[in-house]
This record gives structure tokens, C-alpha cells and sequence, in this order.
């Protein structure tokens, strides 16, 4: 593991931890409190052999984070990457617990991940992992335990190997709850391809209708065009607002072109076919900008969807949008947080903003547990009114204690842990 990353995500845990203390102080919650929710409740390390097709035996370093069981079971990703490490799902886990909470789910935060690079293997191999890590963690998981899901890398067939090794150990056909994200015909939700785009939108949305305004004819500029991106861009696109700047991977582009602008607007559809067609959305028509072009261009809203850290202390001062959406999780480090804030600069934070995933994937427990089946208009009404709920408290949170939106959905989450711990018996 490379040293540079372990650093990173042990960093990214003492800031979250000092997060966590700023906050419990502010709302006057307890030290003994705050030393509960500090660090995770449990954390598995284990190491996963797989026979190799050339006939040798690798092992794979592998974790997985359970951080609170104060409201239910723990809920939460497992991603194959090679920058998975011990720190990075504490963090992860931690975050979790705070978005569960935030929606006012019966659920704790969980992470996992396997140190791999999961394009390195054959599809074989793949499958063996993914057994050995059920196998591995077995007695640590289960519907009303923990109910891992998919995460960076890992997909609906990734959460199929699992359920088949988890209910092939456990003998039970019930335990399908165990995991999340699956296939529409192996028990998973209707509307969750669309859920976490559909709530960045929406939590868009309620905060212009908060200001008193309307979407029709505002600017976005978008970070990312994945699953998250390119739904949030549909329903916003839809509801008239205007995509004048696409930032996004192209592997082509060795130089720092890397996004696309048209100030009247790019059409969703034809980035949509480009991606399809070519493997990248920023192959249209449009002018070519740069990275750092991109953050500074003034528009209404930006959202990054792509990847963490990517707002820091070298950009932050740039940026002329009026508001920041954190579709991805962690895109605003805390030193450009510091830069935004100064500039009064409104960030809608990620346990909200992108929370529209687990919710669903809550869903989706929820169908697998009483034997329901919702189609996607039960789905979609259930989840605008859950997730409008959650924005609305956060918005009255923030005007109460006079804080930023970040600082109220962290308060509000840990109230409602603190409550649980409280009629537990535990603090």
C-alpha cells in the first residue's frame, strides 16, 4: 500500500474526528458521547486466499467497518480498489452512520473494501474473491446485522456472488436481505439506478424553492458523468435548468482539456450517446476547457460528482458558483471548505446531498424483508417525501443554531444517535 494514501485517509479520519468534536460541543452534546461515536464499534481485517488461474495462491487484504449499531443494523459499501485502507473505512463508515441517521433510517453506518484491482482479475477469479470475502466475514453480516452493498468497482453481479455464498453457508433463502443493490430479478429495487442522481436534484430544487427562486434558466456546471451525474443533469435539465460546463474523464485527452462549455447549454441526450458511442461525454460539439477553467467559471451551481478532495485550497478561491453540491462524497477538502465559507459560499454536503442512494437501498431491505414488491412510482413518491423531510429539518436545523448546512445534518444526525445510546442505557 502506498504510503501517501494511508496518510491521506488517516488525515482524512482526525479531521472528521475533530468534525465530530466542533460539532458535539456546539450542540452540547456529552464527552462520554462523544467518545462513543469517535470510532467505529468494530472493525474485521482479514486476509483472502484465492487460487489463481496459473495455479498460484494470492491472498487479498480486506476490511470491513461496522461503526454504530445505536439505530439498527449497519448499512453501507464494499468497493475493490487498491486505495482501500483501514482508515478510509473508518471515515467511510463513520459518514455512513451520519447520512443513515440524517434520514431518520433504522440503520448504523457500515464500509468495507478488498485491496484490488479488480480489472486485474479474470472473472473467475473475481467470483472466488468475492466468495472468500462473504466467507471470511460470515458470522459478522446479515439482514438484521449488517447489510453490505455495492460500492467503487463493484456492482449487481458482485452483490449476487454474495448472496448466493452468504445463503449457500447460512442455508436460510430469507437471508437475500443480507445484501443490497442487487438485481431487479434477484430481489433488488426498482429506481435505484436513478435514486442518487434523483436526489441531488431534489435537494436542489427544495433549496431554491427555500431562497425563493426557481430552476428555470439557472446554470450548472457538472463534475462527473457516471450514474450520479448524468441522472442529476436529466431531472435538472428537465425541470429547466441549464448544463453550460461538463468536466469528466477522457482518456484520449493527455493535455488538460478535460471538460466541455457552451454557455447555451449542453444537450443531456448527446452527451449521453457520445458516452455510449465513444466512450466519453465530452465528445460533441462544445468549446474545450480546462480543469482549472472549469472551476472558475461563474454559474449558479456546481456540483461535483466524480471523485473526493477535488475543491481544495488551489481552487476554492477561483470558483464563482452560488452554490456547491457534494454529489460525490468528500469532493470539498477542508481547507477549500474554509475558502468557501469565508466567501459565503452555500454547500449542500454529501450525507444529504447523495443520500438518495441508501435510501432506496433501504427500499430495497425493506421489500426483501416483508416479501413487497413496489414499482417505480411507490419508489419514487416514497423517496421525494423521505428526502424532502430530511432537507427541510436540515434547513430549519441550520437557522436554529446558526450554522452552515454541513455542521446541521451532522448536528441533527447525532442527535438522533445520542437519543438511541440514551434509551440504551449506553451513555
Amino acid at each position: 500500500m502506498q504510503e501517501g494514501i494511508m496518510t491521506t485517509a488517516y488525515e482524512q479520519f482526525i479531521n472528521l474526528q475533530k468534525k465530530l468534536k466542533e460539532v458535539s460541543d456546539l450542540a452540547g452534546f456529552s464527552e462520554s458521547f462523544y467518545n462513543i461515536i469517535r470510532e467505529p464499534e468494530r472493525i474485521i481485517e482479514v486476509n483472502i486466499p484465492v487460487k489463481m488461474d496459473d495455479g498460484t495462491t494470492k491472498t487479498f487484504r480486506a476490511f470491513r467497518s461496522a461503526h454504530s449499531s445505536a439505530l439498527g443494523p449497519s448499512k453501507g459499501g464494499v468497493r475493490y480498489d487498491e486505495s482501500v485502507t483501514y482508515e478510509e473505512v473508518k471515515v467511510l463508515s463513520t459518514l455512513m452512520s451520519l447520512k443513515v441517521a440524517l434520514l431518520g433510517l433504522p440503520l448504523g453506518g457500515g464500509k468495507g473494501g478488498i485491496v484490488v484491482d479488480p480489472k486485474k482479475l479474470s472473472e473467475r477469479e473475481l467470483e472466488a474473491l468475492s466468495r472468500g470475502f462473504v466467507r471470511a466475514i460470515n458470522n459478522y453480516i446479515g439482514p438484521r446485522i449488517d447489510v453490505p452493498a455495492p460500492d467503487v468497482n463493484t456492482n449487481a453481479k458482485i452483490m449476487g456472488y454474495f448472496t448466493d455464498e452468504y445463503i449457500a453457508l447460512n442455508g436460510n433463502r430469507h437471508d437475500i436481505a443480507t445484501f443490497t443493490g442487487k438485481g431487479t430479478d434477484m430481489g433488488g429495487s426498482l429506481g435505484r439506478s436513478e435514486a442518487t442522481g434523483f436526489g441531488v436534484y431534489l435537494t436542489i430544487k427544495k433549496y431554491y424553492e427555500k431562497i425563493g427562486k426557481s430552476l428555470d434558466g439557472a446554470t450548472f456546471a457538472l463534475q462527473g458523468f457516471g450514474n450520479v451525474g448524468s441522472f442529476a443533469a436529466k431531472f435538472l435539465t428537465e425541470d429547466g435548468a441549464k448544463l453550460i460546463a461538463l468536466n469528466s474523464k477522457d482518456k484520449s485527452q493527455k493535455s488538460g482539456s478535460s471538460a466541455i462549455y457552451d454557455p447555451e447549454g449542453l444537450d443531456v441526450k448527446k452527451l449521453e450517446k457520445a458516452r455510449e458511442e465513444t466512450g466519453s461525454a465530452l465528445n460533441i460539439e462544445a468549446k474545450k476547457i480546462t480543469n482549472e477553467e472549469f472551476f472558475a467559471l461563474p454559474c449558479d451551481i456546481l456540483i461535483p460528482a466524480a471523485m473526493e478532495n477535488v475543491i481544495d485550497e488551489t481552487n476554492a478561491g477561483d470558483i464563482k458558483a452560488s452554490l456547491i453540491v457534494e454529489a460525490a462524497n468528500g469532493p470539498v477538502t477542508e481547507a477549500g471548505e474554509e475558502i468557501l465559507n469565508e466567501k459565503n459560499i452555500p454547500i449542500i454536503p454529501d450525507i444529504l446531498a447523495n443520500s438518495g442512494g441508501v435510501l432506496v437501498s433501504h427500499y430495497e431491505w425493506i421489500q426483501n424483508m416483508t416479501g413487497s414488491y413496489w414499482d417505480d412510482d411507490e419508489v419514487r413518491t416514497k423517496q421525494e417525501k423521505d428526502m424532502s423531510k430530511a432537507i427541510g429539518e436540515v434547513f430549519a436545523t441550520a437557522e436554529k443554531y446558526k450554522v452552515n448546512f454541513r455542521e446541521a445534518s451532522f448536528i441533527l444526525s447525532l442527535s438522533r444517535i445520542e437519543k438511541s445510546l440514551k434509551l440504551r442505557g449506553r451513555i
